[in-house]
């Protein structure tokens, strides 16, 4: 079977595969040719791939869509990723990476989430009955 890893800028895997293994929120999965047709989505995730001659290679994934068609044809589609053969260096750099970038902008989107709530509670209040400046006409 095909598979195709890709990001909004580049294809990093293009290649046939006689397995794939992956992990979304249910769990690892594997996947073999005829498989039904399938989707998920991918967190921070390493997908795993067996190729004809035996040999396994790696790919970091960081959030995606994961969809095999027609039994085989097996794309990623990634907000990033980054292939290696080396199962310990993906681990222990590049997923660490991945997952110190995700808590920062999970951060940064609770941060954002505050002042647009303190926004709204402002605007709420200077619309309360009796608030001079609340008035929409005089």
């Amino acid at each position: 079977m095909r598979l195709r890893i890709s990001t909004p800028l580049a294809v990093v895997v293009d290649e046939d595969a006689l397995a794939v293994r992956a992990e979304d929120d249910s769990g690892s999965f594997g996947i073999l040719p005829g498989h039904a047709d399938f989707l998920t989505s991918l967190a921070i995730s390493v997908v795993e791939w067996k190729r004809a001659d035996g040999s396994r290679h790696y790919c970091a994934v960081r959030r995606g869509m994961f969809s095999v068609s027609a039994g085989k044809q097996v794309a990623v589609a990634s907000r990033e990723a980054i292939a290696d053969d080396d199962l310990a260096t993906l681990d222990a750099t590049v997923l660490a990476r991945f997952r110190a970038d995700s808590e920062q902008e999970r951060h940064e989107h609770f941060e954002s989430i505050q002042l647009q709530l303190n926004a709204i509670r402002r605007i709420v209040s200077q619309l309360q009955p009796g608030n001079a400046r609340g008035r929409l006409f005089t």
